[in-house]
């Protein structure tokens, strides 16, 4: 028995969980059958009729890809543009499209860590981290039970901290109940007061794990009703956000940091502003459109900032703080198949995994 559609899913939504997608994303299933067996993957930036049509001469009945195929709602499947064609195909071949979009670029070992890396930036963390994606649990438990309840909800996600896991806060305490005369007290006797000492435990909780953390904390927990309860944080995950900054193995002159960026992302041209008069030390990047981020670059006084999709007039805001690059959306992000090919393969080294040979990129230079 092989590996289902919904296997890779699941594995792939541990890594990037749909949550942080920005609401107009659309991270998710858009074709195929969950519960079809995976005979290959074909890992891809975009999905379009040329890419379904190399999944199936390839023998493949799934493309990962980083954009949606489908960002808007479809009222009608005519094959009157590419999108429709696209799904048609897909859906007539039974090749299932899953998208892993904003969600990959929020994760500190995503799109934007593949550009870092191809860069050699060194110390890096996420340029914009998220807010409201954390809650803290508290719960209460007799102090012989607390280690067995703490590993519970720490396996479950509970308690990492950046790079520190298992991460807590304690307090000893009493605590005081009175079981009904319907309870089934673990503790105690029904009707009767009881006292028991007990353990405080908060714990940071990411939110798309919450509901498990919880579960797995009731499983443990020897009491019939748990004492616990959830506040909303609004703390910054650093783990989660957009954009990155890092800084180089060594510093460059601005021409020289453009002779690397261009070789590390294979360019053939680079929109800039000019180039400052200093050294090249810190960069911050943005795969796809970032300019909503430059604010943020300038304020964590990188020195360049790559991203694509820049307008006209956006390049002025940079007013001389560092060098602005557009290195165009395609070029940004067409190493987040290698990404993808490498997460599937090590949860997955039975399927057989294609890079896409199909060139999507919409625009071309001569």
């Amino acid at each position: 028995m092989g590996y289902k559609i919904s296997d890779v899913i699941s594995y792939l939504e541990q890594i990037a969980p749909p949550s942080y997608q920005e609401s107009y994303d659309n991270a998710t299933l858009i074709t195929g059958n969950s519960n079809s067996e995976v005979s290959g993957i074909v890992c891809s930036l975009d999905c379009i009729e040329a890419t379904v049509e190399e999944a199936i001469e390839l023998g493949a009945n799934m493309i990962v890809a980083h954009h949606p195929i489908v960002f808007k709602g479809l009222k009608s499947l005519t094959g009157k543009n590419y999108v429709e064609r696209t799904i048609i195909k897909a859906i007539k071949n039974d090749i299932a499209i899953y998208a892993i979009h904003t969600n990959l670029d929020h994760v500190a070992h995503g799109v934007n860590k593949r550009i870092s890396d191809r860069l050699g930036l060194l110390n890096t963390k996420i340029l914009k981290p998220k807010k409201q994606l954390l809650s803290k649990l508290v719960f209460f438990v007799p102090e012989p039970e607390k280690d067995k309840v703490l590993q519970a909800v720490y396996a479950a996600g509970a308690g990492q901290i950046g790079e520190y896991s298992d991460c807590s806060f304690q307090l000893k305490g009493t605590g005081t109940f009175t079981p009904s005369a319907k309870a089934n007290p673990t503790l105690g006797e029904r009707s009767k007061a009881q006292e028991e000492q007990e353990i405080r435990v908060e714990v940071l909780v990411a939110n798309h794990v919450l509901p498990k953390v919880l579960r797995k904390m009731r499983e443990a927990h020897s009491y019939e009703e748990v004492a616990f309860y959830v506040q909303s944080l609004e703390n910054e995950n650093q783990e989660v956000g957009a954009g990155m900054i890092g800084t180089l193995t060594q510093e460059m002159d601005g021409e020289e940091f453009l002779d690397h960026l261009k070789a590390k992302m294979n360019l053939e041209v680079i929109k800039h502003t000019s180039i400052i008069p200093r050294k090249i030390n810190k960069v911050a990047v943005c795969g796809g459109a970032g300019i909503f981020l430059l604010g943020d670059a300038i304020r964590a006084e990188a020195d360049v900032f790559v991203t694509a999709d820049v307008k006209y007039h956006e390049f002025f805001d940079a007013d001389g703080a560092l060098i602005l690059c557009d290195i165009g959306h395609y070029e940004s992000e067409i190493f987040t198949k290698e990404l993808l090919r490498e997460l599937l393969s090590q949860n997955f080294p039975n399927i057989a995994l294609y890079l896409t040979k199909v060139v999507t990129n919409p625009t071309s230079y001569r």
